[in-house]
């Protein structure tokens, strides 16, 4: 692997009290190029702007995929990542999906975890604290023919973060009209047009006053699916119910270990379709007691209310809060603050600074 430090850190510029998530990237990042039907030497280089030919394929046919991941610190430095083998499987999926070749593991670890200790210090301890990653590859063959690329950069970029929807309530539309994805479709890829496709149905909602969108089923709009770009669970009772995945939904890497640890802490699960017929008559018994999203950025993130059809339905705060107990288990299994029983963290080996 090629590496070139940058000559000087950004960082000192930097004001870690006030982040806007993804805005601000770390010193360093990872490249690769895809050609002539093979992976090259990969390298890690200042953080710039990439050129790009006007006819690269992406560009007219959207061929690209990205993962979502973070590192944290703990209090003895250490530099921590969750589950990192199930983003690296699932942008492999994701690429067989878009016909984009599959990178190899050696090249992603090795990239991933040299990187992550180059740009160290832009990793802060502390609860909220963490360091986005975002590997992502997309097609660079000049040309505008209608067919899968010859050609691919593969990229991992990082951005420190802090608590994300910190500190705000969160409402969302139950959709009754637009579809994140359908059957047969890419909707279990992280494919980039899938995100791009969801933009202007949640600016409708944002108009009406909700953060988010709950997606329903494409063919009948009864079957709630997704909650913006989070898996969702529903409390009803004392049963945590989510939706099952399928080629339509996304195989979420906190969905499944919320799952996971929710058995382990006793919490009964329930994983089948859940109808908004269900979730509004659960709504009116004073059944349904909380709505939660789960995806990497927000871990966790509690829903006040919904709205459907014209209609706005809020839930009281549950006590014992579900989303809280396990938000703050994984949170703290994630920073090296409690053992891990599921073998989830994956330490990063670093180097001192000099």
């Amino acid at each position: 692997m090629k590496i070139t430090h940058a000559q000087e850190s950004k960082i000192k510029n930097i004001d870690f009290d006030n982040l806007n998530f993804g805005e601000i990237f770390t010193d360093h990042m990872f490249v690769c190029d895809y050609k002539e039907g093979q992976w090259k030497t990969p390298e890690i280089m200042p953080y710039q702007p990439i050129q790009m030919d006007p006819s690269s394929s992406v560009f007219h046919y959207g061929q690209a995929v990205f993962e979502g991941m973070k590192a944290y610190k703990d209090d003895a430095d250490g530099v921590w990542l969750f589950r990192p083998e199930e983003n690296f499987a699932r942008i492999n999926k994701s690429s067989e999906r878009l016909s984009i070749p599959e990178f190899p593991e050696e090249f992603f670890f090795e990239g991933l975890e040299k990187l992550l200790d180059m740009d160290k210090e832009w990793i802060k301890k502390g609860a909220g604290n963490s360091l986005y990653v975002r590997p992502f590859v997309f097609a660079s063959q000049a040309g505008v023919q209608a067919s899968a690329s010859n050609a691919y950069k593969f990229m991992i970029i990082c951005s420190p973060v802090s608590s994300y929807y910190s500190g705000r309530e969160v409402h969302v539309q139950v959709a009754e009209k637009f579809s994140r994805a359908a059957a047969g479709g890419v909707g279990y890829a992280k494919a980039a047009g899938n995100y791009a496709a969801q933009f202007y149905p949640t600016t409708l909602a944002l108009n009406e006053g909700f953060q988010q969108i709950i997606w329903t089923d494409a063919n009948t709009h009864e079957y709630l699916e997704e909650a913006g770009t989070m898996n969702i669970f529903f409390r009803i009772n004392d049963t945590l119910i989510t939706t099952p995945t399928s080629d339509r939904i996304l195989d979420g890497i906190t969905r499944k270990s919320i799952l996971q640890l929710a058995a382990h802490l006793g919490i009964k699960t329930d994983v089948r379709p859940i109808s908004i017929h269900e979730l509004l008559s659960s709504k009116e018994d004073g059944s349904l007691k909380e709505i939660f999203g789960a995806g990497t950025a927000v871990v966790v993130s509690p829903i006040k209310g919904f709205g459907y059809q014209n209609k706005r339905h809020i839930l009281e705060d549950a006590p014992d809060s579900f989303a809280a107990i396990l938000k703050d288990h994984i949170v703290n299994i994630q920073r090296n603050v409690v053992p891990d029983p599921f073998g989830w963290r994956h330490e990063v080996k670093t180097t001192v600074s000099v």
